[in-house]
C-alpha cells in the first residue's frame, strides 16, 4: 500500500513542478528610474561638492604652508624650521584622515539612502510575486544568478515598475 502511494506521488510530482510559476526581474533596470534614486544621487552629489570644497581649502592651506616654508627656510632659526616642518607633516596627516573620513561618510550615506530604495523595490517584487502566485522571482541584477531561462520564467520587471509607479 505504501509503495503504491509513493509511486503515485512520484508520478504526480513532475506535473506539480511544471504547474509552478517562476519569474525574473532586473532591479538594475528599475532602480535608476525611481524618483527616490534620482533624489538620493542629487543628495550625494551635493554632499560630495561640500566635501570637495573643504578639500580644496585644505589643499590651498597646505600649499601655502609649503610655499612660505620654502621661501623662508634658509633664514629661519632651527627651532622654527623644525616647528614649521612638523606643521606641514601634521597638515598632511589631517588631509589623509579627512579623505578617509569623507569616503567613510559618503559610503554610509549611500548605504543609508540605497537601503530604503532597495526595501521599496523588494516589497514591490514580493507584492507582484504574491499577486501572480509565483513560487520564486529571481533578481538578475549584479550577476548573482548565473542563469535563468527566459523561456521557462516570466519577466516581471514591467509589473514591478507598475507597482512602483514607474512608467
Amino acid at each position: 500500500m505504501k509503495k503504491t502511494i509513493i509511486v503515485a506521488l512520484m508520478a504526480f510530482m513532475p506535473f506539480v513542478a511544471f504547474a509552478q510559476k517562476f519569474g525574473h526581474v532586473n532591479t538594475d533596470d528599475i532602480i535608476p528610474m525611481m524618483s527616490e534614486y534620482k533624489a538620493a544621487q542629487a543628495e550625494l552629489e551635493t554632499l560630495q561638492k561640500q566635501y570637495g570644497e573643504e578639500w580644496e581649502y585644505m589643499q590651498n592651506e597646505y600649499q601655502k604652508k609649503i610655499t612660505d616654508y620654502e621661501s623662508q627656510r634658509e633664514s629661519l632659526p632651527e627651532n622654527i624650521r623644525t616647528r614649521r616642518e612638523q606643521e606641514i607633516m601634521d597638515s598632511q596627516d589631517k588631509m589623509r584622515q579627512y579623505a578617509q573620513d569623507v569616503q567613510t561618510n559618503l559610503d554610509q550615506k549611500s548605504n543609508e539612502l540605497m537601503s530604503s530604495i532597495n526595501n521599496k523595490v523588494l516589497k514591490a517584487i514580493q507584492a507582484v510575486g504574491e499577486e501572480g502566485a509565483y513560487v520564486c522571482i529571481f533578481n538578475m541584477a549584479g550577476g548573482v544568478v548565473p542563469f535563468v531561462s527566459s523561456t521557462l520564467t516570466t519577466d516581471v520587471t514591467e509589473a514591478v515598475k507598475a507597482k512602483l509607479g514607474i512608467k
